[in-house]
């Protein structure tokens, strides 16, 4: 048997703190072997990116590594990355090993053209030419299907797409032609259909040049789609590992099974969701083994009063571009045209779409955060265009948002007590600071956060509890409608499963109307009533959600339902 391109031996982390230790990686040990994708799967704080840093070296100075990490380099013997010097590691990160990182904007630099970036990265390591490198960056750009090469090299990041921004940094990643490819989580928050494109450009970029590749991410049905084998973390420990397509459909250890059951695809509308606890409970406290706990199905309330709370009539918004000083300015783009749509008191209405079809803009001007071209936004009766901005500001508090990002959302010098009383603060609600104080220990609660979590700050809470908070923040106020713009989006699958299980909670002791925009038509179809499909500025297809999900009637969304990675591909696993 041919010796592993990277053969990682008992490998332990632990972070130095400044009040304790913390162990980040216990005693884990796997291989790669050269033309194989190896998936390394887990929540966020499981240790699968810290493994993949190590590989690097690219962890805090302060951090005890210890181990084996034999890598195979191109033409020579075995080496021990933890034994390599900073000179061995430099030479041989981009050329021998490459990493693609989770969020492409901030890997690339926003001062820099993508073009000189790629010239930059292949010039460090090999002693061509710049017209040579800059051919070499065209042919790359190419061969990751990113559209008018040419073009694109002399573009800044900000100007490409979330999509294209990958693609850069994947045709970076292969610029030297590494052995070792390391994808850390690289295609979180995309579109399904980029994100279904970028899977498989990376697939056959692995079967091309004989990658071996460690794909990371925390979606199992991810991993049906492009990997050979899956090491599934937890805690720091591998849980489980194996064939791919084995440990998917036959899943031995009670995580994985808990990773792929809190898959909303899984799950009939309004179903509890399971989540990690559910499969994972201490049997005592002198043994941590897990143990299977049995949960029940809670069914959802669903009603259908006959109350109109928003209501849409032909809405256009057309962003125009001056083509001279003498001619009058035309519409370039089409960003809304013709929107009607209609919800009813206590209905979530999903909006799918890709990026660019409209549901951003369609979101701004329900805000009135911006004027729409021509149409009408009736917001409980009022047409909300016409009112004026002292009038709108005494209407915000019955139209609030959850945004994508929480930790963007909260102010990081604010405690999470004072900014969910800001906006009881701003709109004069109650008398003093008392009870203002105890409506936010009262929405606390609500959102499952404790008391003594009042006075901490953001950068104190996971991603879950941040997005938690937002919540809280945007129910203060008691509004009557609410949008959710990518709320879930970002976050870990089962940690996903705990903020839709909240918002069916809510929903049902609230009594709030929403809007829930989502890429991701799973999780649309479980929390909605109903769904719209935008392409191009217009809602293409409408219906109840189920009759969305089962039977999609518009190819466009067919095209949607059928880049949702492993939809139908595994079975659903059950809490024995």
């Amino acid at each position: 048997m041919s010796q592993p391109l990277l053969s990682v031996q008992n490998l332990c982390i632990d972070f130095n703190t400044a009040d304790k230790g913390v162990t980040a990686v216990k005693n884990i040990s796997f291989t790669v072997a050269a033309g194989e994708m190896v998936a390394i799967v887990g929540e966020s704080g499981s240790g699968k990116s810290v493994t993949a840093l190590s590989v690097l070296k690219l962890l805090p100075t302060k951090t005890s590594v210890k181990g084996k990490l034999f890598f195979l380099s191109k033409g020579k013997d075995s080496l021990d990355l933890l034994e390599a010097t900073d000179k061995v590691m430099t030479s041989i990160r981009g050329k021998d090993i490459a990493m693609i990182f989770q969020e492409p904007m901030s890997s690339l630099n926003p001062l820099l053209t993508c073009g000189y970036q790629m010239i930059e990265a292949i010039q460090l390591h090999e002693q061509i030419s710049s017209v040579a490198a800059k051919k070499r960056a065209i042919d790359l750009f190419k061969k990751v299907n990113l559209p008018f090469p040419e073009t694109i090299i002399n573009r800044y990041p900000h100007q490409l797409s979330g999509g294209q921004k990958q693609r850069v940094m994947i045709a970076m990643a292969i610029s030297c032609n590494p052995s070792l490819l390391i994808a850390d989580e690289p295609t979180t928050a995309l579109d399904v259909t980029v994100q279904k494109t970028i899977l498989q450009l990376i697939k056959e970029l692995q079967l091309q040049m004989g990658l071996g590749v460690i794909f990371i991410t925390h979606d199992l049905s991810m991993v049906s789609e492009i990997a050979d084998s899956v090491i599934v973390m937890y805690q720091g420990e591998i849980v489980e590992q194996g064939i791919a397509s084995e440990v998917l459909q036959n899943p031995k250890h009670p995580y994985t099974k808990a990773l792929m059951a809190c898959r909303p695809s899984l799950h009939p509308k309004g179903e509890r969701l399971p989540v990690v606890s559910d499969f994972l409970v201490p049997q005592n406290k002198n043994n941590e083994k897990p143990i299977l706990l049995d949960t029940q199905s809670i069914g959802l309330y669903n009603s259908t009063p006959a109350e109109i709370v928003l209501q849409v009539e032909n809405l256009t918004m057309h962003f125009f571009e001056k083509k001279s000083w003498f001619k009058k300015s035309v519409p370039t783009i089409k960003a809304l045209d013709g929107i009607n749509l209609t919800i009813k008191k206590g209905e979530i209405v999903g909006l799918v779409g890709e990026s660019g079809c409209g549901k951003t803009t369609l979101v701004k001007a329900i805000l009135q955060l911006i004027k729409p071209s021509s149409g009408k936004i009736i917001l409980n009766g009022m047409n909300l265009p016409d009112l004026s901005k002292m009038a709108m500001r005494s209407i915000r508090k019955d139209l609030q948002i959850v945004f994508q990002d929480p930790y963007g959302s909260l102010n990081p010098r604010l405690t999470i007590g004072a900014a969910i009383e800001e906006p009881l603060k701003v709109h004069g609600i109650f008398k003093n600071q008392e009870q203002r104080k105890n409506r936010v220990l009262e929405l606390l609660d609500k959102v499952k956060l404790q008391p003594e979590h009042f006075n901490r700050y953001p950068h104190e809470f996971s991603g879950g509890q941040r997005q938690r908070i937002c919540i809280a923040r945007a129910l203060a106020l008691n509004p009557s409608f609410l949008i959710f713009d990518e709320s879930v989006s970002a976050l870990d699958v089962s940690v996903q499963a705990q903020v839709l299980n909240l918002l069916n909670d809510l929903r049902l002791e609230f009594g709030f109307t929403a809007i829930f925009i989502s890429h991701d038509l799973s999780v649309v179809r479980y929390i909605s009533d109903r769904i719209l499909v935008m392409e191009k500025g217009k809602i293409i297809e409408a219906g109840n959600s189920d009759d969305i999900w089962f039977s999609p009637q518009n190819e466009y969304t067919k095209k949607l339902i059928s880049a949702i990675p492993g939809n139908l591909a595994i079975g659903k696993p059950s809490i024995e």
